[in-house]
C-alpha cells in the first residue's frame, strides 16, 4: 500500500490498517487449503502457483505491519497502548510467515502427504485456518470496541468469540496427537527422511492455531486493562 493512501486510512482510523492486517495473514493461511488439495494430487504446478500466492500476500503483510510501525500516531487518545498494538501486529504478521514456510518447505522437497493420513491431515489443516478465521473475526470487532469505549456487550461479544478462538486451539491440539499416531503407524513405510519434514509439517500447521490463539490472548489483555 503507498504511504499516502496507508496515511489516508490512519486519518479515518488508527486501528483499520491492524484490521486490514489479520485479513491479510488468514487469506494467507487459508491458501494452504486449495495447496494441500493439489499437493495430495502430485499436481505441483498448481500448487506451487498458490505458494507464489501464499508469498505475495505474506509480503502484502510484511509491507502493511512495516507501515503500521512507522505511522501509528503516538498520541493515540485510546483506551489501548500504542505498544500494545504495535504487539498484536507482530503477532499476527507470524501467522502469514508460518503459512509461506509450510508451503515452501512442501514444495522444496514435492512432500507427499501419505494417502492414509490425507483426510485426517486436511481435517486438521481446515481446523487450525478455523482459529486463524476466529481470531480474525475477533480482531475486526476493534472498532466497535473503541465507539463503545472497551465496555458493555460489544467487550462481552468478543470475549466470547475469545472463549471458541481458545477451543478451536485445543481441538486442534488433540487432532495433531491423532495424525502424529497417524503417520507412526506408517512412517517404517517411507523414506525417513520425508517422515522427518512430515513431522515437522505436522508441526508447523498446527502453530498456525498457537498463533492464532495467542494474538486473541494480546486483544484480551486489552480488554483487562
Amino acid at each position: 500500500m503507498p504511504s499516502n493512501a496507508f496515511l489516508g486510512v490512519f486519518a479515518k482510523s488508527p486501528i483499520k490498517p491492524i484490521e486490514e492486517h489479520i485479513k491479510i495473514v488468514h487469506q494467507a493461511s487459508e491458501t494452504l487449503i486449495p495447496f494441500f488439495n493439489h499437493a495430495f494430487k502430485g499436481e505441483w504446478t498448481e500448487a506451487d502457483a498458490l505458494r507464489v500466492q501464499i508469498r505475495n500476500l505474506e509480503r502484502e503483510a510484511d509491507t502493511l505491519k512495516r507501515e503500521v510501525r512507522l505511522h501509528l500516531p503516538r498520541g493515540l487518545f485510546m483506551p489501548v497502548e500504542r505498544t500494545d498494538l504495535l504487539e498484536l501486529i507482530t503477532h499476527q504478521d507470524k501467522i502469514a510467515n508460518k503459512a509461506k514456510d509450510i508451503a515452501g518447505r512442501v514444495i522444496g522437497r514435492d512432500l507427499e502427504i501419505p494417502e492414509s493420513i490425507q483426510a485426517d491431515f486436511l481435517a486438521y489443516l481446515t481446523r487450525c485456518v478455523d482459529a486463524t478465521k476466529q481470531a480474525s473475526e475477533a480482531i475486526n470487532e476493534f472498532d466497535e470496541l473503541l465507539e463503545t469505549g472497551f465496555r458493555g456487550r460489544e467487550v462481552a461479544l468478543v470475549e466470547k468469540m475469545l472463549v471458541e478462538l481458545d477451543a478451536i486451539e485445543e481441538d486442534t491440539d488433540e487432532m495433531q496427537i491423532r495424525i502424529r499416531k497417524g503417520l507412526r503407524n506408517i512412517e517404517s513405510e517411507l523414506n525417513p527422511i520425508d517422515v522427518m519434514f512430515l513431522y515437522k509439517i505436522i508441526e508447523w500447521v498446527g502453530e498456525l492455531a498457537d498463533i492464532a490463539e495467542r494474538v486473541g490472548s494480546r486483544l484480551e489483555l486489552m480488554l483487562a486493562r
